[in-house]
């Protein structure tokens, strides 16, 4: 006989958002129920954002060994033991996971159900032998990483963002199917730590980031020997007995036979729904994920959708927010809604590429001519020199009234720089406000108040203002 479960709100999901939603409305006194099948943490702290920087900062410390002698610094070439790389990866998921683990979330009162949960009605969730019963359904199941149908590539068999990790050996020749994000931060990493590195992408690598910006990061990969290849297309995978990739290219009128030890697959990813038998409960998806209003409720409005399998944005910090619209919605009532114009995005390879708001070209297709674009390189900010970090620049974009509409960085601590843009964005901000705030000297942050002054250069420098301040030192 089936265990019944009642609960104010249950949530189908221990990733990062159903974490969220769970803790909160636990603590808010609701009687919550969490179901996941898999790993507590989700693809982030187990797949995603967690390991990849981990991967990412282990890279980063072998090149500074190599590119030291530049400061006066020299020594031998880093030693890199790949098993011990990993092993550091590892360790790394295993001190965030108690944060996540299901008896820290016993402990803040929710009822944790380990197994999958499918819908049997619009308010009944089964889970092998439990049913639940909510007043609320939250689906935050995420995504997974999907391959581009390339003959032969199933057979083959590859690794994703769920295996690479998993990985104990240096590839001799790393292949990445994918030019975007997680494809170039896993090349740049696996490049550093002493494996060659081939990139090939469909259509153009960095596809959705403003070209001025990723132009300098591509450049940057290029001359560390990684080779990038834009507009290609694979027609046919082979794997031969030792274990050896075969992938055949065409490139226009050419065509070559490519060989690789490892092939890693980061072609886009897909929301998991599949297996939620969304239609018991009348919710309408589709292949980006669960159809949702401005409040993240489905067409079954007792049922609310977050983070990756909600169709939008698929990042870890959109699933947070997510969970707090659904939190004021669900439990208090207030008909809190999504508001994606200051959404960051951060891309960590090195130098860093971060993004917030509009970027030139969305601006121009809103606003037409009627917006500023302001800029400032990375070689002429003091502390950029002294560290050697002078590659890249801070793109911001206005409307000619000098209100905020988005802001991009290249360079140096990028991630970390791109926050001030975010909040001038939310906070309906105008430019004067970045320009006259007081920068610490000698900081990187120098540059969004460099950036931010040039746009009163044209009216500073006029020939009005010139004219203003030759008449009034007439009167001394």
């Amino acid at each position: 006989m089936a265990t019944q479960v009642k609960a104010d709100i249950c949530v189908i999901g221990g990733g990062s958002g159903g974490l969220s939603v769970a803790a909160g409305a636990s603590q808010m006194g609701a009687k919550t129920v969490l179901v996941e099948g898999g790993k507590m943490g989700g693809d982030c702290l187990n797949y995603g954002c967690v390991p990849s920087k981990a991967l990412i900062a282990a890279a980063k410390k072998a090149a500074s060994l190599k590119n030291a002698s530049v400061f006066g610094v020299t020594g031998p070439d880093p030693a890199v033991d790949f098993s011990k790389v990993m092993d550091h990866v590892q360790e790394v998921i295993a001190s965030i996971a108690p944060h996540d683990s299901v008896e820290r979330f016993k402990g803040l009162g929710v009822e944790v159900i380990q197994g999958y949960g499918r819908f049997i009605s619009e308010n009944e969730l089964e889970v092998g032998d439990t049913r639940v019963t909510a007043r609320r359904f939250v689906i935050a199941t995420g995504s997974r990483a999907t391959a581009p149908p390339i003959s032969g590539l199933d057979e083959a068999g590859y690794l994703t963002n769920e295996t690479i990790f998993e990985n104990r050996t240096r590839p001799d020749h790393l292949i990445i199917i994918g030019g975007g994000p997680i494809g170039l931060e896993m090349a740049q990493a696996h490049a550093r730590l002493g494996s060659k590195v081939t990139v090939l992408e469909a259509f153009k690598a960095f596809g959705r980031d403003d070209p001025d910006l990723s132009a300098v990061v591509l450049k940057t990969l290029r001359e560390e020997g990684i080779d990038i290849r834009e507009g290609v297309k694979i027609s046919d995978v082979k794997k031969d007995a030792s274990g050896t990739y075969y992938i055949s290219l065409e490139e226009g009128a050419s065509s070559e036979i490519l060989s690789g030890s490892h092939l890693l697959v980061a072609a886009g990813r897909k929301a998991n729904v599949e297996e939620l038998n969304l239609e018991a409960a009348g919710v309408d998806y589709n292949p980006k994920g669960v159809v949702v209003d401005a409040r993240l409720r489905s067409t079954n409005k007792k049922i609310y959708a977050i983070g990756d399998v909600a169709g939008s944005y698929q990042f870890t910090h959109i699933a947070g927010y997510h969970a707090g619209i659904v939190i004021r919605n669900a439990l208090f009532r207030l008909p809190a809604k999504v508001d994606y114009s200051a959404v960051p995005w951060v891309t960590f390879t090195d130098p860093e590429l971060a993004n917030v708001g509009l970027n030139e070209a969305a601006a121009r297709e809103q606003y037409g001519d009627k917006i500023k674009v302001l800029t400032f390189p990375f070689a002429d900010i003091d502390r950029a020199r002294t560290e050697r970090q002078t590659e890249g620049m801070i793109k911001a974009i206005t409307t000619n009234g000098g209100r905020i509409l988005g802001a991009g960085i290249v360079g140096p601590h990028a991630g970390e720089l791109i926050h001030p843009w975010g909040v001038a964005i939310t906070g309906k901000l105008k430019i004067g406000t970045m320009a006259s705030f007081i920068a610490p000297y000698p900081t990187y942050g120098e540059i969004s108040k460099r950036a931010a002054g040039s746009y009163y250069t044209p009216s500073l420098f006029s020939s009005r203002t010139r004219a203003i301040v030759k008449f009034l030192s007439l009167f001394g």
